[in-house]
């Protein structure tokens, strides 16, 4: 990470970490799980838009995420507190989309690894709109096989409570973030394999579900809406650049 994202990520979370800890209590489970140093993934449950950011403000160091480039392109005062609040609290920007863009995302995710730092990701994909953990999709175990990265399962509680889905302003509620026994996932196989991968990521999800307690959808979260899409995903229903939707 470049001198100047790195001063900006530690200033965010000095600044922001006390003000959430105050305004939502939240409550902290298994920090003691996290290694403070060297590469590891953290792999979460997704019940809203601040997931991330209790993630890296209340992980016991740095972590960087994904996030949508349009919270680094704006213009303006608004855009300029947009920019500095996202790479504080250690957001990366990203173009979305599955394919190149989706793969691109994942190597970004993949550098972060290599240079021995923390990374989270949603194996979902993206938010449950219905509270339902959904199947995970396979890029977190790409990462986790190409890097040698450990995985961290994390289950998020009440952050669905502080700001549901389609809510713009965030309301006070108590969040519990609880931080699993890190996973080795190095025995499923390769990365190369579709079948590892696919293992290796049901015992992620099966690992954050155990924590959260939520319902097993056993599908896809927002399943394609069009025909063509249905056999595109079909197809590549093993390729790890179908694990990446930035919020």
């Amino acid at each position: 990470m470049p001198g100047s994202s790195l001063s900006a990520t530690v200033l965010g979370r000095a600044v922001v970490a006390p003000l959430a800890r105050m305004l939502w209590r939240p409550k902290i489970i298994g920090r003691k799980n996290v290694p403070r140093h060297g590469a590891v993934i953290l792999a979460s449950n997704h019940r809203s838009f601040i997931d991330s950011p209790a993630i890296t403000i209340m992980a016991p160091r740095q972590v960087s995420f994904l996030a949508k480039q349009e919270y680094f392109t704006g213009t303006g005062i608004r855009g300029a507190v947009s920019r500095a609040f996202f790479s504080g609290i250690g957001a990366i920007g990203v173009e979305r989309g599955a394919g190149a863009a989706a793969q691109q995302a994942l190597d970004l995710g993949l550098e972060r690894l290599r240079d021995g730092e923390a990374f989270a990701i949603y194996p979902e994909g993206t938010r449950s709109l219905d509270g339902r953990l959904y199947r995970g999709r396979t890029g977190v175990a790409w990462l986790a096989l190409t890097s040698g990265a450990p995985v961290v399962p994390v289950a998020l509680t009440g952050t669905e409570d502080v700001q549901p889905v389609g809510a713009k302003v965030p309301k006070l509620a108590r969040v519990t973030i609880e931080f699993g026994q890190p996973l080795d996932l190095s025995h499923f196989g390769e990365a190369s394999s579709g079948r590892a991968r696919r293992h290796a990521t049901d015992a992620v999800m099966a690992a954050i579900q155990a924590m959260s307690g939520q319902e097993s959808a056993n599908a896809y979260n927002n399943p394609p809406a069009t025909i063509v899409e249905r056999v595109r995903r079909a197809l590549h229903r093993d390729d790890p650049s179908e694990a990446v939707e930035p919020d």
